[in-house]
């Protein structure tokens, strides 16, 4: 079973933000064009230290797009992106060992052990006493019954726990979740999400999480970002937009937005 108590007991009162202190994320004017397909135009946001973020809309709206850049892994056609107050790409080196992301479309190599591949990226981060780290990481996400095994040979649940271990590994204060919960039962989802909230409160991290699970949106989420076709379209905290729609959860607000239906208050949804 997932186990988040030693963590909970951990967890110290929240801290006041610094003075000062720059967002963890401020994106102006971004825009990323393939030729003449669009798939971010003119994006712009903040996120705030230790806050939960979540950037939702349709396939094909520029969310992985949106990630990719924040990771320095796209460069931007236009527009200026800080993480940390570092502008990207320039300042990269600089805040990649600080941040770490998971996504169900990226794998690990399939030959090596779940073991094997934790040691990886324990040693590219630099970790501190890397084989409690991992010890740590396998007892809370349930992994020890197969840390000895490929990555290849496991099921699509257990290399999105082991996925979420390689992105806890480094305990970034940047953490950029990908649908986090994809594939796993309800049960086992539950458990990562209350991971994740632990994991939260005691370092006092920032999450920006693009999941299609409007559950784990309104438990997880402080603020929500609506995209669609790579544009900003609406944003507020799921009670903000649950009010703003006249809806009783998200996923009607998600299709309000994604089928073009008109709000409540005769406004276009998007």
């Amino acid at each position: 079973m997932l186990d988040d108590a030693k963590l909970l007991a951990a967890a110290p009162q929240e801290a006041m933000p610094l003075s000062g202190e720059p967002p963890a994320i401020l994106v102006e004017g971004l825009s990323k064009r393939y030729g003449e397909v669009v798939a971010v135009e003119d994006l712009g946001f903040t996120v705030g230290r230790r806050r939960t973020v979540a950037l939702l809309g349709p396939n094909g709206a520029g969310k992985t797009t949106t990630m990719a850049m924040l990771l320095g892994l796209l460069a931007p056609t236009s527009g200026t992106i800080r993480i940390l107050g570092e502008l990207m790409p320039k300042g990269r080196h600089k805040v990649l060992p600080r941040m770490n992301f998971t996504s169900p479309y990226v794998d690990l190599p399939q030959r090596l052990t779940v073991l094997q591949n934790l040691k990886v990226y324990a040693e590219l981060y630099a970790v501190p006493r890397p084989k409690e780290r991992i010890a740590a990481l396998a007892a809370a996400l349930d992994l020890e019954g197969f840390l000895n095994r490929p990555f290849g040979r496991l099921s699509a649940g257990q290399k999105t726990r082991v996925l979420l271990a390689k992105a806890l590994i480094n305990e970034p204060e940047l953490l950029l979740l990908d649908e986090p919960t994809a594939s796993l039962d309800p049960d086992t989802a539950d458990q990562i999400r209350g991971h994740l909230e632990a994991y939260q409160a005691r370092t006092h991290a920032t999450v920006l999480l693009a999941s299609h699970n409007m559950g784990e949106v309104e438990r997880l989420a402080h603020h929500v970002l609506m995209l669609k076709q790579g544009r900003l379209v609406d944003q507020g905290s799921p009670a903000d937009l649950l009010a703003r729609y006249g809806r009783d959860d998200l996923e009607e607000v998600f299709l309000d937005i994604a089928r073009d239906r008109r709000r409540p208050d005769g406004r276009e949804s998007a």
